[in-house]
């Protein structure tokens, strides 16, 4: 793969600028490398997922599914006279290289999603599943599509038949889908909807057009992790076991952090849209935790004193990691083996953080929250 991290020299013309995009980025390998950081492709044990019965959550169940069958961003994902002229050559090159890699991992972690409920759906017989992950699917494939739409104007469009080929499947029980995949359409929307009130609020940061279509967009998002919570509502087991709140705890941990390191590591990307990283880590956390109380009976206390500590720390040995592994050599190897060590022990500092416990409601369906 190529460095995109060094700054280039300038264009003098449009087709240039594309030749040099083209040539420094290679967006279908950035987008098949299976990293501890990069949206992975999953698989699961189909046959189990097909024996959900929905039963104990049928009038909330009916009612996600007549909203979602209704396509209420039906004709939301296409440009529009808001499509300003993007002016890819005016950005500075690093803003350019994080911004790539903002939507190469986000159309990589939206059509990872779109595989998944599609080949759920090809196996399953389950009339109530196989609709859900129908409207998923579709919802997953206009996202996916929209993100390398703009990727494609830099001439640097992933191509996702072959990722679909080459891309590593990690397999993942139900109950793991359920949390990571829950978890990861509601700090989705958290994302989503607070950029778009900071760019609202702020418009003289929004550097490309697509952030005008975050609000509708986090509706899906919000939307599909409703279904997620309903299906761990049919079996309580599934979040009141004491394995299970062990299990719902390294989820929240492991996706809490994934996102600090992620966004740290585009710190001009975050300075081009006037975020302060940590303060919007933190948002993102704040609005997720009150989100997921209608379902998980625990959550992390983001402020306590050793939360943003040993997430620092978990950036700086990853950060390290990855200096390591460029390194090579036996060198290299040792301070992998160093930096992946204090990675570790940042983690089992932040797993060990107190939780609070909460009580989920009755009743599960939410509304989105502007």
């Amino acid at each position: 793969m190529k460095d995109t991290s060094a700054p280039t020299g300038p264009a003098t013309s449009h087709d240039e600028l594309h030749a040099e995009l083209s040539d420094s980025f290679d967006t279908t390998a950035m987008a098949t490398e299976t990293t501890l950081l990069n949206p992975r492709f999953y698989t699961t044990d189909f046959d189990e997922m097909d024996r959900i019965d929905v039963t104990p959550v049928r009038k909330d169940w009916d009612a996600l599914l007549a909203q979602m069958k209704s396509d209420p961003n039906k004709g939301h994902f296409k440009k529009t006279a808001d499509w300003d002229h993007v002016d890819w050559q005016g950005m500075e090159p690093r803003l350019r290289a994080e911004f790539i890699d903002f939507l190469v991992s986000s159309c990589t972690a939206e059509f990872s999603g779109c595989v998944l409920y599609k080949e759920m759906k090809r196996r399953g017989t389950n009339p109530d599943i196989c609709e859900l992950l129908s409207y998923m699917s579709r919802d997953e494939a206009r996202h996916a599509g929209f993100i390398n739409d703009a990727l494609r104007e830099a001439v640097v469009a992933v191509n996702l038949g072959f990722l679909t080929k080459a891309k590593k499947y990690t397999y993942f029980r139900p109950k793991f889908i359920y949390y990571a995949t829950y978890l990861s359409e509601k700090i989705g929307y958290a994302r989503y909807i607070t950029i778009y009130r900071h760019l609202e609020a702020h418009p003289e940061h929004r550097f490309h057009p697509i952030f005008k279509w975050f609000k509708e967009w986090c509706n899906d998002e919000f939307s599909h992790g409703e279904a997620f919570a309903l299906l761990m509502r049919t079996d309580p087991k599934l979040t009141n076991s004491f394995v299970n709140k062990l299990w719902i705890r390294f989820f929240l941990t492991a996706v809490y952090s994934t996102m600090w390191v992620r966004d740290h590591a585009r710190p001009d990307f975050h300075a081009a849209l006037g975020v302060d990283i940590d303060w919007y880590d933190q948002e993102v956390y704040r609005k997720t935790s009150a989100i997921a109380r209608q379902v998980f009976p625990v959550e992390i206390d983001i402020d306590h004193p050793a939360w943003l500590p040993n997430l620092r720390r978990m950036d700086a040995a990853m950060r390290d990691m990855d200096a390591a592994k460029r390194a090579g050599g036996l060198g290299g190897r040792l301070r992998h083996a160093l930096a992946s060590a204090r990675a570790a022990l940042a983690f089992a500092r932040l797993y060990l953080i107190p939780v609070r416990h909460t009580q989920p409601p009755v009743s599960v369906r939410l509304e989105p929250a502007y």
